[in-house]
């Protein structure tokens, strides 16, 4: 994929991703918008509520003071009253009450009439329902025949108007109507009825003496902006227009509430766009990682072919030399031809076995064949191969094997080929004058080898790195050193295997410095897989 496209395709992820958390943020702002709303209006249905019932508790008090309650429809009725008149042969009594209903506002008058005879009893019921004001009419019908009987009920109806006018027409100092124990019940369970277990303060504001007092709150309440006080006007029926008294309300933990009640929706959202947005960040990673790879790749098989093209070619002009009838065929020139070949086939065999050995460990299928080794005798082994190599290039070799326990189980190959790249890159990323130091010591349970040299050096932003395969760190254009990438990454596989450590310290221009920790009590086996 070209780059263009690449970006391309990323920006339109990076917008697709943009648009996707705008609507779910967008989702998760009215959600929360709709349970605030939803939560405001059930308070504010409670304090409806309980005003109505702080009313209805107050309209009680004062029936059950002047009349007599009849239960859920409650009916104030005046006492009865009889009159009797005697006829000949016998007698009519008769009786009148007089009734108040708070369901309906209505008065209704009950007549019983019971005529006694001297062989006949006779019973005459009758009821008259009306408002108030209907009611001097049904009087002058019904008491037309006897004044006394008239005032005696007028009294009556009186006293019943008296008791209704008080009820619609009732006052006072608040702090005398306001029963604060009843109001605190009230909310309580009005509360609970609608859900609502939150703790709560309240307050009772009124205007007295012209100013704004408080006649009954919380112990604990406090007036803050940043907490919403919802506030309702109480005795909001009363007759007379008057300056309003509130009862206040507000809940210290709504907030957080809220949070909790929007959370049961909000939270699955939250982690499924935190998924996506993780699978994009991966996908992009995977986008250049794949991109890094392949530069990695193509520059891999440029240096392989001009790795194994530089020994082939060598044992091609070799074997011509060998063939060409112009050179004499001496013992000390088939000698010296011979060696090259050997030399280059050495090489060759070497690249190729490299290759090999980082693709059976990446297949898991690489057996390590442990033993007691003594590491530094097998380090000197590795050492004097380097020693010509190195006095040629005018450098210095030294080495100084001071590990007293140098005994550990290892794959005797492995770990001598894990030597050979350390020195080789030692000789490889030196200034034109190799100057290497090989060091062994033992600490307690590990045995430590050490290759450093004074050449390029490693940037820090390249140490973390150079253990991948085929990793090389950048020269710019310049390749004037030839390698696969791999020697560092089969260093640290076989490192790996045998329960070790490796640490690198570099500086550019001063060098590098290689430090292998060994276990001396490796519980790997002889014949082990790794």
């Amino acid at each position: 994929m070209s780059r263009n496209k690449l970006i391309t395709l990323i920006v339109i992820m990076a917008l697709v991703m943009t648009g996707l958390i705008i609507v779910q943020t967008n989702s998760i702002r009215q959600a929360a918008n709709i349970r605030e709303e939803q939560f405001d209006q059930t308070v504010r249905q409670v304090l409806s509520d309980v005003v109505r019932r702080i009313e209805d508790h107050e309209a009680q008090l004062i029936l059950e003071e002047e009349l007599l309650s009849a239960g859920n429809g409650i009916s104030i009725s005046a006492n009865q009253d009889m009159l009797s008149r005697n006829l000949p042969g016998g007698v009519i009594r008769q009786n009148y009450s007089l009734s108040f209903r708070l369901s309906d506002q209505s008065q209704t008058i009950h007549q019983q009439m019971e005529m006694v005879f001297s062989d006949t009893i006779l019973n005459q019921m009758g009821t008259t329902r009306g408002m108030p004001g209907d009611f001097p009419s049904a009087f002058d019908k019904l008491l037309d025949y006897d004044a006394q009987q008239r005032r005696l009920l007028e009294s009556r109806l009186k006293e019943s108007t008296q008791a209704i006018e008080r009820y619609f027409f009732r006052g006072g100092p608040i702090e005398e109507r306001l029963d604060v124990e009843f109001l605190e019940n009230a909310l309580n369970e009005e509360l609970k009825t609608q859900g609502i277990t939150l703790d709560y303060k309240f307050m009772v504001k009124a205007f007295l003496r012209g100013e704004e007092e408080i006649i009954a709150a919380s112990p604990d309440y406090r007036t803050s902006k940043r907490v919403k006080e919802y506030n309702y006007p109480l005795f909001p029926n009363d007759y007379e227009i008057r300056k309003a008294n509130y009862l206040i309300l507000y809940f210290p933990k709504r907030t957080g509430y809220l949070l909790n009640l929007t959370g049961i929706m909000v939270i699955p959202i939250m982690i499924l766009t935190g998924l996506l947005i993780a699978i994009f960040s991966y996908t992009i990673w995977i986008i250049f990682r794949q991109k890094k790879l392949s530069q990695i790749k193509n520059d891999f098989i440029n240096n392989m072919t001009h790795e194994l093209k530089t020994p082939i070619s060598t044992i091609s002009l070799a074997s011509q030399m060998l063939q060409d009838g112009s050179i004499a065929n001496t013992p000390k020139t088939i000698e010296h031809i011979s060696g090259v070949i050997f030399q280059e086939s050495k090489r060759l065999s070497f690249q190729v076995e490299k290759v090999l050995q980082m693709a059976i460990f990446n297949e898991g299928r690489m057996k390590l064949r442990f033993k007691d080794i003594k590491l530094n005798e097998l380090v000197k082994g590795v050492i004097g191969n380097f020693e010509l190599r190195v006095k040629n290039s005018n450098g210095h070799l030294n080495y100084e094997l001071n590990a007293k326990h140098d005994i550990f189980k290892g794959d005797e190959v492995h770990i001598t080929n894990v030597v050979f790249n350390l020195l080789d890159n030692a000789v490889k990323y030196s200034n034109e004058v190799p100057e290497i130091s090989v060091t062994t010591e033992s600490r307690r349970d590990v045995v430590i080898l050490s290759v450093a040299d004074k050449g390029i050096g490693i940037a820090k932003e390249h140490q973390s790195q150079i253990f991948e395969r085929f990793y090389r760190v950048p020269t710019g254009n310049v390749h004037n050193v030839k390698g696969f990438g791999l020697g560092l990454s089969y260093v640290k596989k076989i490192i790996d295997a045998h329960n070790g450590k490796i640490i690198v310290e570099s500086l550019p221009n001063k060098g590098t410095k290689f430090s292998i920790f060994f276990p001396l009590n490796n519980k790997k086996n002889h014949g082990s897989e790794s």
